[in-house]
């Protein structure tokens, strides 16, 4: 059967999307050329067409997949309802169990960053985005009177710093850590972060 035709877009996002799946299964170091095109049946050449080296595809393959979790966590800030309800579903997404899919690849791109200057590039934009989307959510609440937090950034920083080290230990070590404990442990934090009580927290104000 003749493969469809795809446009230059449509076909970069493919590739994309096989190299995500090849990255999580053999890892930066491993991953070749060959392995994303015989993914998708389609010669070496074409892929290079679009990607001319392989730090080029890596480093666009960890934009591809940060960036549809970034558009989820800013959708998920965005909805109406309180400041609290908002940081809490939205850390709660982020965190080691829940729906965001690029930890794997997170903590893979982090290792290869302290060799890959590229890559670190990519992934420090990436991460610095993570933070201003929380630490604007974290402002708004504070400005509209729902908690006191004098430094957002400083708050957001410290949230982020918890949930990626409690990332590489779930994803590390399984079975290390409950869910439940890693929730109670999240919670505690955002709570302290707000200057509210659990219980406030939880009912979202």
């Amino acid at each position: 059967m003749a493969r469809v035709r795809l446009s230059v877009q449509e076909r970069r996002e493919e590739l994309l999307r096989a190299a995500v799946e090849q990255i999580e299964e053999r890892g930066v170091a491993a991953l070749r050329i060959a392995d994303v095109a015989t993914a998708l049946d389609v010669s070496n050449a074409l892929v290079l067409y679009h990607f001319s080296t392989k730090e080029k595809l890596v480093a666009a393959a960890f934009t591809h997949a940060a960036e549809a979790d970034l558009e989820r966590l800013r959708t998920l800030v965005g909805r109406g309802g309180s400041a609290v309800r908002r940081l809490r579903s939205a850390v709660r997404w982020y965190s080691p169990t829940g729906q965001a899919k690029g930890w794997k690849l997170w903590i893979e791109g982090w290792a290869v960053s302290l060799r890959e200057p590229g890559l670190r590039e990519v992934t420090l934009g990436l991460d610095r985005q993570w933070k201003a989307t929380l630490t604007e959510v974290i402002a708004q609440g504070a400005d509209a009177g729902e908690y006191d937090c004098p430094d957002p950034r400083a708050a957001a920083w410290r949230l982020t710093a918890l949930l990626d080290g409690l990332a590489v230990q779930m994803t590390a070590f399984s079975g290390a850590l409950s869910r439940r404990q890693m929730e109670s442990w999240v919670d505690d934090a955002l709570a302290g972060e707000l200057g509210l009580d659990r219980a406030e927290l939880v009912a979202g104000r």
